[in-house]
């Protein structure tokens, strides 16, 4: 263990590209934090060290009660580097390449267990399966808010105590260990036990050989470890196991282990996300929360209440990793607690709340600081009896314009106070002036331009009609501003397949006119004057079109279609008409014709847990980042509706999509009567939204601290403006901010975020937010007002940009390293001291491990050849650009029992953990996490309950084909219905609905997202995961 302590990141005040600003630089070997480097050859199987004894006890038998011999854990050879062993040199927070072999693993090596796609999972009953689980660590029962603890890593087994009560001053979660028990031996590497194998499938962290299969036989010139047999697989066909480098990577069946016999551990002992959401709704649900006071912690997002601006930026616009900044950079060093905010510009307000208020200050435009340019807002400090300001953003004294001068009162505040937005809110917007439009001219309203697939594949399976008479009727709903009658959005169409149709609307025409561009080399828009039109005027020559676009290209041949060319058309006339807009492209396959941005197949399973696996979200080609770069320059934002039979290369179609602010929607296999209603809704919802337009937002900051890293749907050429081509109410941008100088607390921090955007009616508006947050000296401050659902998104994030130059294993590896940094300083500087075998948790962040290990385990940072690469892809892409709301659910979904429904109020069930052990037989529940749905069926359903959603008379007669409930007339059928559409309301994308009855074949998807368990994919339970990192806070705090 280094002398250092525990403290290991870079210099904060510099920004360094990489994850969350930290550079992705190769770390040198001895400054590597890494944990069981899995399938890689040079550490993976690493022959013991000289000197450092390797415990040789068989199977079986149980640990020495004493210490074991020293070295017994990997965790105590001090190749876990945690300070820098070079004086100045940082380790990073996201690195390169694991260090050579001469550093042994410090999680033991797994060996890469065969299993089949299905584990058998039969020969254990669901109650058994958890005993098991559990019976291995050494566990006793608990109170309530508990949790096991894991052996300490130092190399002697824990001194267990019983529940140590936190002092009253301050809250916190402490998990304490059961009674002292021996450990079972196959604890004695130091890895938290993997309770849920099969004695074959045990991996204990033995360098043992790996299981017979043959590609993975031993790795390349390194001794197997002395004393334990290779373990033979007994079921199941072969397949390379999952390489991840946290507990529970290992997929297979369930079996009893050897070791004593212990009580076994009840799940409600450990923190729950259900009890926090639910406590925070009962203190705080449907109450007026005032913004009124810098630093307060919000309502959780899951928590309903009304919103009053007082002063500070609603939570719905602003949401911080935490309300309290540490003051100085070597505190923030200390903790490591990412220092973010989520920024949500254009959230959607509920009716209950007061709406933005609009400040128009004619041609002088708005007020801003002469030196840093922040807008006028409720920091900024009058004196001199009214007639100059000092910034609270740069401290600069400005005079007031003549035109602003009010007089003071008593308390030295002006007098128009209340009746100036700009001056008592901290959400408003101003309209700009001629000088912030581009080429000084008022711009136009946006367009929006549909472009359409007419391929063989878009015509044969009904998609092309299908568009087409929906967008007769979608086309009267473009968003309008309120006061006005219609919108102002102008329209226009375009199809294509392997060259472009453009279609003159013009309303004096009595047909619509087709132009074709066949060379899609250099693609120009072939008129002018009728390509973009005003719906309501050209409405009998459009609709003539889209009846008879359909009927054009019935007969079609051609299969293959063009890409980049259709959304250089689209830009190039929108750049031609001089005005902003949105293209929406209905696609479907792989670009394969001759063309720029032409694609080829190039998904490969063999690149999965390599250090290339990488480029596989990565575009495979250079001239779409240019047109993306392009797209924004002209305010170009493109929406992709995707509908693949096959790989489609999302990472390179939906890059243009991501940097222009848009969205991209898949549909898998789309069958027009199954997934219509899905696509048809988001559709819908999409040209439904209020969207600003050719936006650019700056964030600025009170001295001490600034911006330095920005994640989001979103393009950058500097490093201060992010622009976006639109920005919808969905979009998020998450923003790191450093430290560059110590922080005042009195002061506090503060953020104004400023978005410069063209409205739906062609108005140039700027839109403000601020908010005010605390400074302290004290980390117990900033720990106290820390906000896990935040954090995690900006985790997300950060770990999602970070896959693009940096091989997986190492952006998980870091994920939990930050998670035990973060919990061990709280631990170190605020908690009480107690055994280090207690799991001490600060009450705000207790559900941070839960909601960490979904991270791990989502499909984006576990590569199996069972997951579609298109859908990682996806997956990526759709949580760069999530607000707090969204990130949450997606990687906590929300588990509803809908058996238990009272019909008589209006309340919804209260959500239940995501887990195997709350399902029952007898019940049914409702999943949802934002992109998908399922209705989960026990066996034992009882028919009344059947027969009132489904209209059948039992569980045998259920179809799980249907996506969406029928329509009844009974009580049970119409509360089901209304929940659906509740949970869907608030949602940004139309999540279809599945059906999955208990032991049929679809289950195996829906227990993907059961998330508080085991995955098959290779990701570890919950139990697991926490004993994973207490394990590694014990091994930073020794």
């Amino acid at each position: 263990m280094s002398q250092q302590g525990y403290v290991a990141a870079p210099p904060y005040s510099q920004s360094q590209p990489g994850i969350g600003g930290f550079s992705a630089g190769f770390g040198p070997p001895n400054s590597s934090l890494h944990y069981g480097h899995y399938g890689d050859p040079n550490s993976s199987y690493s022959a013991p060290q000289p000197g450092v004894l390797k415990s040789t006890v068989p199977f079986g038998s149980s640990a020495p009660a004493g210490p074991p011999p020293p070295g017994t854990h990997q965790f105590s050879q001090t190749n876990f580097q945690n300070g820098p062993s070079i004086p100045g040199q940082q380790p990073h927070r996201f690195q390169g390449p694991p260090p050579p072999s001469n550093t042994g693993p410090s999680y033991p090596p797994c060996s890469h267990q065969s299993q089949p796609a299905y584990p058998n999972t039969a020969s254990t009953s669901p109650t058994a399966q958890l005993a098991n689980q559990l019976n291995s660590m050494q566990i006793n029962s608990y109170g309530p808010g508990t949790t096991p603890s894991s052996r300490m890593s130092s190399g002697h087994p824990a001194s267990f105590q019983g529940p140590q009560p936190p002092p009253p001053a301050q809250q916190q979660m402490v998990l304490p260990p059961g009674s002292q028990v021996p450990p079972p031996a196959n604890n004695v590497n130091g890895l938290c036990a993997q309770p849920s194998l099969p004695p074959m499938a045990r991996q204990d962290g033995i360098p043992g050989p790996a299981p017979p299969n043959p590609n993975l036989q031993q790795l390349s010139g390194q001794p197997p470890g002395p004393g334990y047999h290779p373990q033979q697989a007994s079921y199941g066909p072969q397949m390379a196991g999952s390489q991840l480098s946290y507990p529970g990577a290992f997929p297979g069946g369930l079996a009893q282990l050897p070791g004593p016999q212990q009580k076994k551990l009840d799940p409600d002992s450990i923190p729950s996300p259900i009890q926090v959401i639910e406590n925070d709704k009962a203190s705080r649900g449907g109450q007026i929360y005032a913004t009124n006071t810098r630093g307060q912690v919000p309502p959780l997002v899951t928590t309903d209440c009304v919103i009053q601006d007082q002063g500070h930026a609603s939570p719905r616009y602003i949401r911080c990793t935490t309300y309290c900044f540490p003051s100085s950079s070597d505190m923030a060093k200390q903790a490591r607690i990412p220092l973010a905010a989520v920024i949500q510009p254009f959230a959607i307000v509920p009716p209950n709340e007061t709406p933005l208020y609009v400040v128009n200050h004619g041609e002088t435009g708005p007020i801003r600081c002469n030196r840093c340019k922040a807008y006028m807002c409720p920091f900024m400090q009058f004196i001199e009896g009214g007639r100059r300001y000092q910034c609270g953003f740069c401290n600069c004294i400005n005079d007031v314009p003549p035109f602003f001068f009010q007089h003071l009162d008593h308390i030295g505040r002006r007098v128009d106070h209340y009746e100036r937005p700009e001056l008592s809110l901290g959400s408003y917007e101003y309209v700009a002036t001629l000088d912030y439009c581009r080429n000084n001219k008022p711009p136009k309203p946006p367009a929006y331009i549909f472009m359409i697939d007419v391929s063989y594949r878009s015509i044969n399976s009904g998609l092309v009609k299908l568009i087409c008479d929906e967008l007769k009727t979608l086309l009267d709903k473009l968003p309008r501003e309120e006061q006005e009658e219609s919108s102002a959005i102008q329209v226009g169409f375009v199809t294509y397949n392997k060259v472009l149709h453009f279609f003159n609307v013009k309303s004096s025409l009595a047909q619509p006119q087709m132009m074709v561009v066949s060379d899609v080399g250099e693609v120009f828009v072939p008129l002018l004057d009728g390509f973009l039109v005003n719906f309501q005027e050209s409405r009998s020559v459009v609709i003539n079109l889209l009846d008879q676009i359909p009927e054009m290209f019935a007969d079609t041949n051609e299969g293959e279609t063009i890409f980049a060319p259709v959304i250089q058309a689209g830009m190039e006339a929108l750049k031609a008409a001089e005005c902003a807009g949105k293209l929406f492209i209905f696609h479907s396959s792989l670009p394969t014709a001759e063309a720029p941005g032409k694609l080829r197949n190039r998904d490969d399973k063999k690149l999965l847990n390599t250090d290339k696996e990488k480029t596989l979200f990565q575009p495979q080609v250079n001239s779409y980042e240019a047109l993306a770069r392009d797209c924004v320059a002209n305010g170009c934002c493109v929406n992709l509706f995707l509908f693949p039979n096959q790989y489609v290369d999302v990472a390179s179609m939906g890059l243009v999509t991501m940097y222009t602010g848009g969205t991209l929607y898949k549909y898998s296999n789309f069958q027009l009567d199954a997934d219509s209603p899905q696509f048809l809704s988001d559709l819908r919802k999409d040209i439904e939204k209020k969207t600003g337009f050719d936006a650019i937002m700056r964030v600025r900051t009170s001295t001490g601290f600034r911006a330095t890293d920005f994640f989001g749907a979103i393009y950058m050429n500097n490093t201060t403006d992010v622009e976006m081509a639109a920005v919808d109410c969905d979009k998020a941008v998450t923003v790191e901010f450093k430290h560059d100088d110590k922080l005042n607390e009195d002061i506090g921090a503060l953020i104004q975020c400023a978005v410069l955007y063209t409205s739906i009616s062609g108005q140039r508006r700027l839109r403000i937010h601020n908010i005010g947050l605390n400074c302290s000296s004290q980390l117990a401050d900033v720990y106290k007002t820390c906000e896990t659902d935040a954090l995690i998104n900006f985790f997300a994030k950060s770990a999602f940009k970070a896959i693009l130059s940096q091989p997986l294993k190492a952006v998980r590896e870091i994920l939990v390293n930050q998670t035990a940094h973060m919990l061990a300083c709280y631990r170190k500087n605020c908690a009480s001291p107690s055994a280090v075998s207690q799991l001490i948790l600060p009450d705000a962040m207790k559900v941070l491990p839960v909601y960490m290990n979904c991270l791990l385990k989502s499909c984006v940072l576990v590569g199996r050849p069972e997951i579609p690469t298109d859908e990682r892809a996806h997956h990526r892409q759709l949580v760069m650009s999530m607000g707090v709301a969204d990130t949450q659910l997606f990687f906590y979904p929300q588990l509803l029992p809908i058996h238990s429904l009272d019909l008589k109020s209006d309340a919804v069930p209260a959500a239940v953990r995501c887990s195997e052990e709350r399902l029952s037989e007898g019940g049914a529940f409702l999943l949802a996490n934002g992109l998908s749905m399922f209705l989960w069926l026990g066996v034992s359903t009882p028919p009344e309950l059947i027969q009132g959603i489904f209209n059948v008379p039992s569980f045998a007669h259920i179809s799980t084909e249907a996506t969406s409930l029928p329509v009844l007339d009974n009580p049970f059928s119409k509360k089901v219905k209304s929940i659906l559409e509740h949970i869907q309301s608030r949602k940004p994308y139309t999540m279809k609905l599945i059906i999955v009855k208990q032991r049929e074949q679809p289950e195996m998807l829906f227990r993907q997202f059961l998330v508080e368990d085991k995955s098959i994919y290779g990701g570890a339970s919950y139990v697991d995961f926490l004993c994973c990192v207490h394990k590694e806070i014990c091994q930073l705090l020794s």
